[in-house]
């Protein structure tokens, strides 16, 4: 998959099949839209086109407003995004900044400047809800009429339910957020997971007794956040080999009863305890290496422990309890 900056780019396809979202989590409805585009597109001869934003407009228009709280929680980082478009067979993926000149963008300047003169749609498949352009004023219908006059392709898709619940990135939110993780797995159709390349902390959890695998996630509120019992691939296998894995346990969080000033300090962190590590790593074998960790189990929220002493006792606690909940259930979600 081809991954771009915007859509000023010359190397877009001259001609391409688009749908446009935030596709946050890459769910079953995202994926059954992207499984319409693709045959569409091969019915007309087209490479497909993802067209998402970053950061996420609510993002923008909640720091517009100086209101945080307005900000959606994010389910996925942007490279588990592009990762999912990738496995979905996306041909491109154009990420768009999206700024004040965007926000700004009437609906009909969008579809000459973005759909037609960047993107080079052909054919153009959207949500039932979906809405565009300054104030949220363009709809389907306007589309609609839009490529009737100016030769593109317009189509709809409509909601996607599993057992009678629509599928979306809110709905996955709060099964993340209650800490329901296989009924996101069931929304998502995969375990939830977050991967990236680990990267150095302060080094504490090797003087507890509990060396940790450090990814950061780059949006200040994650979706899910806590104590986990977790599956973690890449240090034994492929990323993606569902046999290749180490269980362990893991904080999703920032990590409170930490100075917040340490190296990684007010950044969210996934920390990860593997429960048996490898002695062919080493003590330094997993840095620098792209790993991806599945949320299987909420153990509790994040605690905050009145000193180290009770950090090390609850994080021991914490690898006990993961250990039971794997030996009972070694194939849950």
């Amino acid at each position: 998959m081809k991954i771009f900056r915007g859509y000023h780019e010359p190397r877009l396809a001259p001609a391409s099949a688009v749908t446009i979202g935030n596709f946050d989590g890459v769910h079953r409805g995202h994926q059954a839209m992207l499984a319409l585009l693709k045959n569409e597109a091969n019915h007309r001869g087209l490479p497909t086109t993802v067209l998402t934003f970053e950061p996420h407009p609510r993002d923008y228009f909640a720091g517009l407003a100086g209101r945080a709280e307005l900000a959606p929680a994010r389910i996925g980082t942007l490279r588990d995004k592009l990762q999912e478009l990738e496995r979905c067979g996306v041909d491109q993926a154009v990420v768009l900044p999206f700024s004040a000149a965007m926000a700004a963008l009437s609906p009909q300047a969008f579809i000459d400047q973005v759909l037609l003169a960047g993107l080079h749609t052909r054919y153009l498949l959207v949500g039932d809800d979906f809405q565009f352009g300054a104030k949220r004023a363009g709809d389907y219908a306007m589309l609609d009429a839009a490529g009737q006059v100016q030769g593109f392709d317009v189509a709809r898709m409509n909601s996607y339910e599993v057992h009678g619940l629509r599928v979306s990135s809110s709905a996955v939110r709060e099964a993340l957020s209650r800490g329901d993780m296989g009924a996101a797995a069931r929304l998502l159709g995969r375990p939830y997971s977050i991967s990236g390349h680990v990267v150095h902390g302060r080094k504490l959890g090797r003087e507890l007794g509990f060396k940790t695998l450090n990814l950061r996630f780059d949006h200040w509120k994650p979706a899910a956040s806590g104590i986990f019992v977790v599956r973690v691939f890449g240090l034994t296998g492929a990323l993606n080999d569902p046999k290749a894995f180490l269980p362990g346990v893991a904080n999703l969080g920032v990590r409170p009863s930490l100075d917040p000033n340490d190296v990684n300090g007010g950044r969210v962190l996934l920390e990860t305890h593997c429960l048996d590590w490898p002695a062919s790593l080493g003590l330094e074998g997993g840095y620098g290496k792209i790993i991806r960790v599945e949320l299987v189990h909420k153990l509790h929220d994040e605690l905050k422990y009145d000193g180290l002493d009770a950090l090390k006792a609850g994080i021991a606690q914490d690898c006990v309890n993961a250990r039971t909940f794997l030996t009972a259930s070694p194939n849950a979600e």
